[in-house]
């Protein structure tokens, strides 16, 4: 049994309180995976920022992580329980501004082999 299986409420909401960390949840929720260089280039952070939110995410147990050749992936956790993805899904409805905006940012990358060739 993984860390989502054990969360609560107060993990998940302080987990999301932050910007940042709402914005790489809703971004790997709406994509299914991404690298760090794509959430830095959505985000415009930096990417010491992105890996330090991203390694909370998964340390409480939203997020997990998948290395595939030089690149690492972040996933949501498939164990989250159906009121934690429903957060996220009533997170991303009510960001849905700022959420476009940024899924818009990654179109503008190109297909995956594009962005690793140019980014990362």
């Amino acid at each position: 049994m993984g860390k989502a299986a054990n969360l609560n409420a107060l993990q998940v909401f302080k987990c999301l309180s932050d910007e940042t960390r709402l914005m790489l949840v809703l971004l790997i929720a709406q994509e299914q995976s991404l690298c760090v260089c794509e959430m830095t280039y959505a985000l415009e952070e930096s990417q010491p920022k992105v890996s330090r939110h991203l390694a909370q995410l998964r340390q409480c147990g939203l997020l997990f992580d998948q290395r595939e050749g030089q690149w690492v992936y972040y996933r949501l956790s498939p164990q989250l329980p159906g009121w934690a993805q429903d957060i996220i899904h009533a997170g991303a409805e009510g960001s849905a501004v700022r959420l476009n905006t940024l899924i818009q940012r990654l179109v503008k990358m190109g297909d995956r082999p594009t962005r690793r060739a140019a980014l990362c």
